[in-house]
C-alpha cells in the first residue's frame, strides 16, 4: 500500500525541526500540543453513557464564545461565520475545497 500523501510531508517536518524550526503538526493524527488541564478534569467527570456527535458546524456555545474572543480585538466575526472541525487537516480541506 502506498503511502499516504501527507505522510510524505514527514521528512520535511523533521528536516525544519532538525534546523530548530518550530513545527506543530496538523497532518499525522495525533497532535504533540499538551492536552489542557481542564480538558482532562473534565474527561474524567463526564457522565454521559453515550458520547454522541455534535452538530456539523460545531457546538453553538463554543462559537459565541471564540466570536466573543475575537470581538476582544477588534475582529467582527458572528457565531454563524464560525465552523469547528475535528483538525487541522479538516479545515485545510475544507478550506481548499471552497477556493
Amino acid at each position: 500500500m502506498p503511502a499516504s500523501p501527507i505522510r510524505k510531508l514527514v521528512p520535511y517536518a523533521d528536516y525544519a525541526k532538525s534546523k530548530g524550526i518550530e513545527v506543530i503538526h496538523l497532518n499525522i493524527g495525533q497532535p504533540d500540543i499538551e492536552t489542557p488541564q481542564q480538558v482532562l478534569d473534565e474527561i474524567q467527570h463526564y457522565e454521559n453513557k453515550v458520547l454522541a456527535y455534535g452538530p456539523s458546524q460545531g457546538l453553538l456555545e463554543l462559537r459565541i464564545k471564540l466570536s466573543s474572543y475575537y470581538a476582544q480585538f477588534g475582529i467582527e466575526v458572528t457565531a454563524e461565520d464560525i465552523a469547528i472541525t475535528t483538525g487541522g487537516s479538516e479545515a485545510l480541506s475544507i478550506l481548499m475545497g471552497s477556493l
